[in-house]
């Protein structure tokens, strides 16, 4: 074979290529010096439709795999290929600026969503309040270049911040200043990113379709709860309530007379003003001509919109005023506030794999230990949500996603921001939808909403002390109310009332046995629906002639095999008189070898008792299937009427 120069190959050819030629010569090694064996043909060759591969000497066949390999190298590792990986390659040379305009108007009202939202969510982390914002700008960032959704903002939502509290900061140690230490927090981010990356680049992103929506609704409703509930604390100014959900709905009721009234006033005004400013931005103007209203009213409606979408920032930076001049009066201490939050930018350095805190070391392998189950349930849900929020601002405003390039992006944007000590990240629906009502064109509108979280780390953290933590509680209990989904369970009931059962098995055990659990529980009982029809198919009985005539409604597999075998020799011997079985394969369009054994074991079972079995209406493949395995004394008819004409012949023959 003539040889290439190296410079015209690629890298994963000549590593590819490598592999086949040292392949080659330790087979060729092992032959004998003749290359051929008794029979005069080559030691060894494999066959797979036309590609032969002879080792014994140099063949064509090597030639042909390598040729194979280098045009799949060569279409694989395109310039348009990559590129496809980059949506930003496709929308950036047609941006406009009026599409600038619309973008950083709508960066800069989710940037003002975020950052109360990020220090409030950070609290449910049990997190310093600076965690939030660290964990609310990579994400944008990254997300712009390789998202595929222009609605999508990623960052710290309420879920994720209670799966964080759940299987991270609940087992890192405590630091000498009493805090928790975030290198757990930080390094299952990382790991979200690397998990969510790979299913990306395998394309197995059809996982997330094995949690099925009820049970998605029911741990989002009891998330909610948990989450609400946990927010109770805050709101009234309450000491040492465990996290444990029952426990802490307990401690709650029996605390209640430790109730503050500063931080209940303070959290309750804040709460109602909330839930009253949101108003604003759902007000349904109705106008019989758009063209004759005017630009004062215009305006006022649009500055009415920005004060609902902006509630949060106002109640939050309006929180902290009043705080700020109750100490001015001499009412230090009254309420609880956020307190000292580290000012400037995150440290960016690579996640740790082993803590240190001086009283505590961890390795490696104990952490993994530590974190469990939550390897594979954060990034799971984290994709869920990011999903299930990417699908539906597709829908209304009738666009496409790729859901891999969907999994990558996120994937690609939890790495990075782990090296900016974020906790995990996905998709915020709340903030989505703020981003899709104020007009977002492109993903660069998370550039702007970065660059305001940018801001507000560099130069606002010291006014962040003065937030009261019952001003934050009130911003989380408004933001998870519309997460619970009550209704749900209305339109179960009339579409599909097996439904209900892994909705209440996730909703109950979230609450009673804990989150982690509850999902995990709700997507068994799910598959256990889906499994169940397999295992017992829905079968069809008929008689004619004295014959029995068994119809599988639907496919034949393993977990069935047995319980069709049994299922059809009972019903042939009831009542004391056998009956010849027909086994109608019209529905059937696989068998596998489980079914041929039942099958054995049936026609065995059959001739002890005096009986025939006989197969009728194999589709071509199936009947190939069966004939392959050669049983003998089973005959397949091509009809279903042969089969029965044949067994009544036999019958009368029999008796005469």
């Amino acid at each position: 074979m003539t040889k290439k120069s190296k410079g015209n190959r690629t890298i994963p050819e000549l590593l590819i290529l490598n592999v086949l030629q040292a392949e080659t010569a330790l087979i060729s090694w092992n032959t004998p010096s003749n290359g051929l064996v008794a029979n005069g043909e080559p030691p060894w060759t494999t066959r797979d439709e036309n590609v032969e591969v002879e080792v014994g000497g140099q063949s064509s066949t090597s030639k042909q795999v390598q040729a194979k390999v280098k045009k799949c190298c060569r279409e694989t590792f395109t310039v348009q290929n990559v590129l496809s990986k980059f949506p930003i390659v496709k929308w950036l040379p047609k941006y406009r600026c009026d599409t600038f305009q619309s973008d950083i108007i709508a960066g800069l009202t989710v940037g003002l969503t975020v950052i109360p939202q990020g220090l409030a969510y950070a609290q449910v982390a049990n997190l310093p309040p600076q965690y939030g914002l660290y964990s609310a700008f990579v994400g944008c960032f990254v997300y712009c270049v390789l998202g595929t959704s222009k609605d999508i903002t990623l960052g710290p939502t309420a879920i994720l911040s209670l799966m964080t509290s759940m299987f991270a900061t609940s087992v890192s140690p405590e630091l000498p200043s009493g805090g928790k230490d975030p290198t757990i927090t930080i390094l299952l981010t990382f790991f979200c990113g690397v998990i969510q990356l790979v299913l990306g680049i395998l394309k197995l992103g059809i996982l997330v379709n094995f949690i099925s929506y009820p049970v998605i609704n029911a741990f989002t409703s009891a998330a909610a709860i948990t989450i609400g509930f946990g927010q109770i604390k805050n709101l009234l100014g309450l000491k040492k309530i465990p996290d444990d959900f029952l426990n802490m709905v307990y401690q709650t009721f029996k605390k209640l007379p430790e109730t503050s009234i500063w931080d209940m006033t303070m959290g309750l005004i804040s709460f109602v003003i909330v839930m009253l400013l949101k108003k604003l931005r759902d007000i349904k103007w109705s106008d019989a001509n758009v063209s004759e209203i005017p630009i004062s009213k215009i305006v006022l409606r649009k500055i009415l919109w920005l004060v609902g979408t902006a509630c949060n920032a106002i109640v939050v930076i309006s929180a902290a005023g009043v705080v700020v001049i109750l100490e001015d009066q001499g009412f230090n201490g009254t309420i609880a506030v956020t307190g000292h939050i580290k000012p400037g930018m995150p440290d960016v350095s690579f996640p740790k794999f082993e803590v240190d805190t001086g009283n505590v070391t961890l390795s490696t392998g104990q952490i993994f230990s530590r974190l469990g189950t939550g390897l594979a349930i954060v990034p799971l849900l984290a994709v869920v949500e990011t999903m299930a929020i990417g699908k539906a601002f597709a829908r209304i405003n009738k666009y496409k996603i790729d859901p891999t390039q969907e999994l990558i992006a996120i994937g690609v944007a939890n790495i990075a921001s782990s090296f900016f000590q974020s906790y995990p990240i996905t998709g915020s629906f709340s903030r989505t939808a703020v981003n899709s009502q104020t007009g977002v064109r492109t993903p660069m509108g998370g550039v702007w909403t970065g660059g305001l979280v940018i801001l507000a780390l560099c130069l606002l953290t010291p006014w962040f002390y003065y937030i009261p933590k019952s001003a934050l509680a009130a911003v989380i209990i408004s933001a998870i109310l519309p997460m619970i989904e009550y209704h749900t369970v209305v339109v179960l009931w009339k579409a599909n009332k097996f439904d209900l059962v892994p909705y209440f098995i996730t909703f109950l055990c979230s609450l009673l046995v804990g989150i982690e659990y509850g999902i995990l529980i709700g997507v068994g009982i799910s598959l256990l629906m889906i499994l169940y029809p397999t295992a017992r198919p829905k079968i069809k009985y008929s008689t004619n002639k004295g014959v029995l005539i068994v119809t599988p409604m639907q496919g034949l597999n393993f977990p069935a095999a047995e319980y069709i075998e049994i299922q059809a020799f009972e019903r042939s011997v009831e009542a004391g008189k056998s009956k010849n079985i027909i086994l109608n394969m019209e529905n059937l369009t696989d068998v596998d070898y489980t079914v041929i054994q039942s099958l054995k074991t049936l026609l065995c079972d059959c001739s002890y008792h005096g009986m025939k079995l006989v197969l009728a209406n194999g589709q071509p493949h199936v009947k190939k299937q069966i004939e392959s395995a050669d049983i003998k004394n089973l005959t397949i008819f091509t009809t279903l009427s042969e089969a029965l004409e044949e067994l009544v012949c036999q019958e009368l023959q029999r008796v005469n």
